[in-house]
Parts: C-alpha cells; sequence; structure tokens
C-alpha cells in the first residue's frame, strides 16, 4: 500500500556489520494489516542483541537484517482493527517482541505471557505468521501489529523510554515475579545496561537491600548513585563469595560470560534464594555441582522480556517512582560508530540512537 514515506534503516548484510559496517538502505517492511501501526521513528535504543544479532553470534542471521528493538516515536499510520487506543499522532513504543499467535487456544497468550508464546515474532530478524521479514528501529520508519505497541507516558522522556521497553522489562519483570520489594535484599549481577536497570527498579520496587556485583571497582559510585547500598567488586576481594555468603534472597545474573563464576555466585543466595539468568551468553553456561542448589534448597530460573501487561506496568511504575536511566544519546547516522562503542562497553549506561530528521 502507499504510504508517502520510505522504510529506510541501517542494514547488517553481513557479520561484519558488527564492527561497523552496516549500510544505509531501503527494504519492503511486513504487509499492511488493519491491526498494524506504522511509527515515525525518534529514538531507538542499543542493545547487546543487536550485537549478537549482526554478528550471528546466537544464530545465522536473516541478512539483510535492520536491528534495533527498543523503539519510540509517533504513530503515523494506525489500522482500523488495531488495539490500545492509539491513534495517529501519539507517541508510542515498542520493544523485543512485535507478535504472537493470540490464539484464545493459547495457553500463552490466554494467560496474559505472549512473550513465551511458541509463535512469538523477534521486532526483527524474524518472520510473521504470513511469512513477512519484522526489521527493527536503526531505521525511519516500523510497522507491526498493534498489540505489542505501547502508549508513552507523557511524564517520561522518549530517550529514557526507549531502552526500557527491552533492557527495563527484561530486569523489571524477573524482579516482580519473583518477590522483589520490601523485606528483600536483592543482588544485580553486572553493571551495565541491563544491570543499571536492575539496580533502579529493584530500588523502585521496594527491596530492603540492593547489593551492586560486579568484576572491578570502577562502576561502585555510579551504582551506589543507581540505588545500590552495597557494592561488591569480585576482582578486589579473592573470598567475595565467602565474605557475602547468605546475604542475598535474590540475584539477577545480566552477564553474558561463559566463563561466569557461577558456583560462587549461588553462595550468595540465602536459604530457599532464587538466581535469575536474564543475559545470554553465546556459548552454554558453566557447570556446578548439584549441592549448590540442594545444600540451602535455592532455585535456578531464566528471564525473557515481559508481557504487554508487564510493560504497562514498568512504565506506570516509571512514572509513579520517577525512573531515570543512565542514557547517553547518539545521533542515528552514526549508527555505526555506536555499535563499535557499545561493544567496547562505553556505554554508561544506555546508548539511545536519535533520528535528528524526526526528533525536532
Amino acid at each position: 500500500m502507499s504510504t508517502g514515506y520510505e522504510f529506510e534503516g541501517w542494514m547488517g548484510l553481513d557479520p561484519s556489520a558488527a564492527e561497523g559496517n552496516m549500510k544505509w538502505q531501503g527494504y519492503e517492511p511486513k504487509r499492511w494489516q488493519e491491526t498494524d501501526v506504522d511509527i515515525k521513528i525518534t529514538h531507538c535504543g542499543i542493545c547487546g542483541s543487536d550485537l549478537h544479532t549482526l554478528r550471528s553470534g546466537w544464530k545465522p542471521a536473516i541478512y539483510p537484517c535492520c536491528v534495533g528493538h527498543e523503539i519510540v516515536g509517533y504513530a503515523v499510520q494506525v489500522g482500523s482493527q488495531a488495539e490500545g487506543g492509539i491513534k495517529v499522532g501519539d507517541r508510542v513504543g515498542v520493544g523485543a517482541q512485535s507478535s504472537s499467535c493470540l490464539k484464545p487456544e493459547c495457553e500463552e497468550c490466554a494467560n496474559g505471557v505472549e512473550n513465551h508464546c511458541v509463535a512469538m515474532t523477534n521486532t526483527y530478524d524474524d518472520n510473521y505468521a504470513n511469512g513477512d521479514k519484522s526489521y527493527g528501529g536503526y531505521a525511519n520508519y516500523w510497522r507491526g501489529p498493534s498489540h505489542f505497541v505501547f502508549k508513552i507516558p507523557e511524564q517520561i522522556a522518549s530517550e529514557d523510554a526507549a531502552p526500557m521497553l527491552c533492557a527495563g522489562i527484561t530486569l523489571y519483570s524477573p524482579l516482580k515475579r519473583n518477590g522483589c520489594g520490601p523485606g528483600k535484599k536483592v543482588g544485580i549481577i553486572g553493571i551495565g545496561g541491563l544491570g543499571h536497570f536492575g539496580l533502579l527498579y529493584a530500588k523502585a520496587l521496594g527491596a530492603e537491600k540492593v547489593v551492586a556485583i560486579s568484576r572491578k571497582a570502577t562502576k561502585r559510585d555510579d551504582a551506589l548513585k543507581l540505588g545500590a547500598d552495597e557494592y561488591i567488586s569480585t576482582d578486589e576481594d579473592p573470598k567475595w563469595a565467602e565474605h557475602h555468603a547468605r546475604s542475598v534472597d535474590l540475584l539477577m545474573s545480566t552477564i553474558s560470560q561463559p566463563n561466569m563464576p557461577l558456583e560462587q555466585y549461588l553462595q550468595l543466595l540465602r536459604v530457599h534464594g532464587t538466581f535469575i539468568q536474564v543475559g545470554a551468553p553465546e556459548d552454554r553456561m558453566p557447570a556446578f555441582y548439584a549441592f549448590a542448589l540442594i545444600g540451602k534448597g535455592v532455585k535456578m530460573g531464566g528471564s525473557a522480556i515481559g508481557s504487554p501487561a508487564e510493560i504497562r506496568e514498568m512504565l506506570d511504575l516509571t512514572v509513579k517512582k520517577n525512573v531515570k536511566p543512565w542514557i547517553n544519546a547518539r545521533p542515528l547516522k552514526e549508527a555505526n560508530q555506536a555499535v563499535v562503542d557499545m561493544a567496547a562497553n562505553k556505554a554508561r549506561y544506555r546508548y539511545v540512537l536519535v533520528n535528528e530528521a524526526h526528533a525536532t
């Protein structure tokens, strides 16, 4: 269908794209359906998933691919069957998921956990049910199903809202589901784009104590400003696991290193504590002895983004508690350099690409 605007973006053509070799070019979005929304993109966060995908780290990418799944902009076309009361001109966003089957017989969709639907579609580098490819937000426009498009509260700046839609919900959802709140002591492993949201939302949810855990001491001051009550540098203290044993109820691991000291992390849990992995290494996680779980009756689990209902709940809490992420804005035209800097861990703590042509 004719729209009066073109879909163009930074495209990864091969694994070298992750080294700053994306190419700006046009692409064909999914075929329009009356449940869809077109978004004129103003902001898009850079996520670690973008790098994994561009370099075909988790699996072979479907090149050409346009990454970016922390998208905020304005609705410029809204289908007649769109959900959520979205109107043309509304400021909206979309996260890492852009579709699921939504069938009433689907246990996951019927129970509000669409992010675990076996037919879920990722916002980029995936295919919709009709076979059309999904493309992400390093672009000027985005098209997708309205069920996964969210109105952005006016109190949240667009550059702040964008990374909440993946990084933010990736921490908010498991924190909330696993009982983070008054009386709970929570540890956040890895103080980066994901981890800094872990500190912010653990504090916003009312945790009794929030502990930041990182290899080096260089992020100590930042972590305390973000809401941590205590900081553990594992490089500084060779006996860190012993000194802090049985100290937290809930551990969130945001790191993606396959050689993480997993068994030592489990030592930090109190009796009946819970360890949740949200970082996604490209290789297997380390092996460990079963007694690391059995001895204290602890649990291990994982979490993937969050449901649409949880995203709206997170945005409401963000307004109520004035949650403010630490953002480094970068022009969309500099996306190639930004992904290189992201890979070099230079972000403090989340890069957000700004489409200056649309953000003014």
